[in-house]
């Protein structure tokens, strides 16, 4: 990797860490540069100014890291119901980049910037169709194998469950512990089990 790039990088890797700690609005370049220990001159030869520094955040940190996270999971075996719990329990419990006290960062940034920066609204639209589109997808090859009930409406089910789990993501949040998520984890499972 070239010099530039690694720097590049640099400043999107401590400027995610800063963001999802602070969230975006109140994390300020200063902030960034200091954090970094770039230039002024650095930072804005890469990026014109925040905003585009943060939708590279989204376009080239959080979707990588989110496909392989929250849709790849979905994408193999046969058992939708089984997966989805898995997914949901692995991301709440088990996962180690996304932080309790913290929440979820595409949830975050959503509440934040949506309402205001169509670029935002559009990147992170992006993102969450892809994950809805996948878990749907999922939901109606189980239709077809038989692992869910023909007259279940996959798309509503798909909504239901990530509804829940960025509201319970902001449970969490305030409660700053994992101890919040196990309700809705029991609840979850048991829904599942009524679409078989």
């Amino acid at each position: 990797m070239k010099k530039a790039e690694a720097t590049r990088l640099t400043i999107l890797e401590k400027a995610f860490e800063l963001i999802y700690v602070k969230g975006y609005q109140t994390t300020s370049i200063d902030d960034i540069i200091a954090t970094t220990r770039v230039t002024k001159g650095a930072f804005y030869y890469h990026f014109k100014n925040k905003d585009e520094m943060g939708l590279a955040i989204i376009n080239e940190l959080l979707k990588p890291t989110l496909t392989g996270s929250f849709i790849g999971p979905l994408q193999t075996g046969t058992d939708p119901l089984t997966a989805i719990y898995g997914l949901m329990h692995s991301l709440l419990m088990e996962n180690e980049f996304l932080k309790v006290e913290y929440g979820c960062p595409a949830a975050n940034l959503t509440h934040e910037m949506t309402s205001w920066n169509a670029d935002f609204n559009k990147a992170l639209n992006e993102l969450t169709q892809q994950w809805i589109d996948t878990m749907t997808d999922l939901i109606e090859r189980g239709k077809t194998n038989g692992a869910v009930r023909k007259d279940v409406n996959a798309r509503q089910v798909t909504v239901f469950v990530l509804s829940g789990y960025w509201g319970i993501r902001n449970f969490g949040k305030l409660e700053r512990s994992k101890e919040v998520y196990l309700p809705y984890l029991n609840e979850l499972k048991h829904y599942l089990e009524t679409l078989r």
